[in-house]
């Protein structure tokens, strides 16, 4: 799989894991499948408490949980679109992204939403507020907007790249990485007005990017690909995971978390979880949680956590201290 919107569209694509449902006696996690009562595919996820989350998806999918998952209630989207990711930078204030440069805007919490003009027609994917004021958002053919009014308005920066960027992250301002297509990984240190790439990352696709602190980073990918940078993105470091004990192939990455310096996570294609405890010098491979690919994780504190993904699978993960 070289494309990540090939995973996001095709349903039951992942192969089954007999028993995947939910684990007695893991020594890392328990996992509870929950019910959104969708057969969306659940791309954008994100809880900002163990109460209050959203999920996004196919088909201008947007749901709302106000109860840990335990349900969740629709939204009048506004769009029938693939929606691909979810920010909210407070309890009111949220966007959406998705196909056909699709970019809508809350302001009470997501109960309701409207469009916000932005000058491109391609796929966004990836969403980025380190400030109230600044965020980022990326998509096909190297796309990167900016805004610096809180959203109002966005504008086009140089990314210098026609490849897909399928996922952003600032540490600050200024500060910011993003990662995408044939091992594209981009960096900018002036908050991007300049986006310089310090070389490919192999032919990887990277669909995923996460900052463990102010300058160590990681980037995940297809076929197992697991990049670090400790210096803010100027360098990498390739600690691509093998095949491990229950993999015949090499996993498909797609979203990576850390609650900590220390404590980081990934899911990906069958449902397969990975964790670190030791700032990633190793990971372990936790098993499968779901029979679907997952394409969302969240992390609202160090002991809540969901996941979403193919077929409206949503689980709720309960890491084990």
């Amino acid at each position: 799989m070289n494309q990540w919107m090939r995973l996001a569209l095709l349903v039951g694509l992942a192969a089954a894991v007999p028993g995947a449902d939910v684990w007695a006696g893991n020594p890392v996690l328990s996992a509870e499948p929950q019910q959104p009562k969708t057969e969306a595919t659940l791309l954008g996820l994100q809880f900002r408490t163990p109460q209050v989350g959203w999920t996004v998806g196919s088909g201008g999918t947007i749901l709302k949980t106000v109860n840990g998952g335990k349900r969740w209630k629709k939204v009048v989207s506004g769009t029938s679109v693939l929606l691909t990711n979810v920010l909210f930078i407070d309890g009111k204030r949220g966007w959406v992204i998705g196909s056909n440069g699709t970019v809508r805007t809350s302001t009470d919490g997501g109960e309701s939403w409207r469009p916000v003009s932005v000058a491109t027609e391609v796929p966004l994917y990836g969403i980025s507020f380190p400030t109230p004021a600044h965020g980022w958002i990326v998509g096909g053919n190297g796309m990167i907007l900016h805004t610096d009014d809180g959203g109002m308005s966005w504008h086009e920066q140089s990314s210098h790249t026609n490849a897909t960027l399928y996922a952003v992250a600032f540490s600050s301002e200024q500060h910011g990485v993003a990662v995408g297509a044939v091992g594209t990984a981009l960096v900018t240190l002036d908050g991007g007005t300049t986006w310089t790439a310090p070389g490919s990352l192999g032919g990887v696709t990277l669909f995923g990017f996460e900052w463990s602190d102010l300058m160590i980073g990681w980037a995940v990918g297809n076929a197992g690909a697991l990049f670090q940078t400790t210096d803010g993105g100027l360098h990498w470091t390739d600690r691509t995971i093998p095949c491990l004990q229950t993999c015949t192939k090499p996993i498909d990455l797609l979203r990576v978390r850390f609650t900590g310096p220390q404590t980081g996570w990934i899911v990906g294609e069958r449902g397969m979880v990975y964790r670190t405890i030791d700032a990633g010098f190793t990971w372990q491979e936790a098993g499968s949680i779901a029979n679907v690919s997952l394409f969302g994780l969240t992390f609202p504190d160090e002991g809540h956590a969901w996941a979403s993904g193919e077929r409206g699978t949503m689980v709720q993960i309960k890491p084990m201290r």
